[in-house]
């Protein structure tokens, strides 16, 4: 039986969403929902329709899930709460910082209409998570390191792109060399935030707008950059275009440990990703989840979960018999 897939939000996410759709057999995509003018919205699917999210109460008997396509900044805190009420929904939110906050507000909505919602999927949150938790309960004794990049974040990137006075941006993730290796050589540094990562800004601004202000807003910004060296690079539009139209990002995640009666036994685990798509990536993702989503309220559960709730097997077109001959 096909899986019935709304997309909320038709930017970078809810493109490559269409196209993790398209290529799962078990889903079709229902519908796309746009805060836009529907008639300026041009998809690549032919014969799905484009519907302004104030009709969108209207198709709540009609999709399984929604797959929600917006910003962490704004949009998802408010979306996710408020869309749980009349579907099964799935996000990406990705502030860290915030995420306990989002899902007792998503739980407490969810719970109150017997929908499931599924937050903050994606590879980090999401995958890296997963990975974060798997080596610190094998290996209890040990430290923890997330690199993220280089490449770029479309949290962040959209974070810039909400300050008045800013056409366009995008930001990169930039680990430091020395940290990355002296984590992959087995020294377990203790690292601030700020000896981890760089983030480097490229803004396009609107006619008029005061650099300097705009410049201070990006360097302020709690959850995004007060704790990195962020630098800041006004440009063109077309330079943006030119030079920075890509999507490439990835990262690493490691645990060092020790085990043995003295501890004298040293292990270091690493997890690592090269994606030339971030946002293909992560819809691609979601859709795994999402699949997950239909099994979990299909079996009458109800609330928010996270991806530590949900067992591998549901992220599966396959069976469990299956699954055990091919990947066990």
């Amino acid at each position: 039986m096909q899986t019935r897939i709304g997309i909320l939000g038709y930017g970078n996410l809810g493109k490559g969403t269409e196209i993790a759709v398209n290529a799962a057999e078990d889903m079709t995509l229902t519908a796309i929902f746009t805060r836009r003018n529907p008639s300026s919205v041009k998809t690549l699917s032919k014969n799905v329709p484009v519907v302004n999210i104030a009709e969108i109460e209207q198709w709540k008997d009609k999709i399984d899930v929604l797959i929600l396509c917006g910003g962490s900044a704004t949009d998802l805190p408010v979306q996710t709460p408020e869309y749980v009420k009349l579907f099964n929904v799935i996000d990406s939110f990705d502030t860290h910082a915030r995420i306990p906050e989002h899902f007792a507000n998503v739980d407490t909505a969810a719970k109150e209409s017997g929908k499931v919602g599924v937050i903050s999927v994606g590879w980090d949150p999401g995958m890296f998570s997963l990975n974060r938790v798997y080596a610190n309960a094998i290996l209890p004794d040990g430290n923890d390191y997330t690199f993220w990049g280089k490449g770029v974040s479309q949290g962040h990137s959209d974070a810039i792109r909400r300050i008045d006075g800013v056409k366009n941006a995008k930001q990169y993730t930039i680990p430091v060399e020395e940290a990355l290796n002296a984590v992959r050589n087995g020294e377990n540094p203790v690292l601030t935030t700020r000896q981890k990562h760089q983030r480097e800004c490229f803004v396009v601004l609107k006619d008029g707008a005061d650099a300097d202000k705009v410049e201070n807003e990006i360097k302020s910004m709690p959850n995004y950059f007060t704790d990195y060296d962020t630098t800041v690079h006004f440009i063109s539009e077309e330079e943006l275009l030119k030079n920075h139209s890509g999507m490439a990002h990835g990262g690493f995640v490691f645990r060092s440990g020790k085990t043995g009666i003295n501890k004298e036994h040293q292990h270091i685990i690493e997890y690592s990703i090269k994606l030339d798509s971030n946002p293909e990536f992560t819809t691609s993702v979601l859709i795994a989840y999402a699949r997950a989503v239909k099994r979990m309220y299909d079996e009458g559960k109800s609330g928010c979960f996270t991806v530590f709730d949900i067992p591998p097997a549901y992220l599966c077109a396959q069976s469990g018999e299956e699954l055990r001959a091919k990947f066990l």
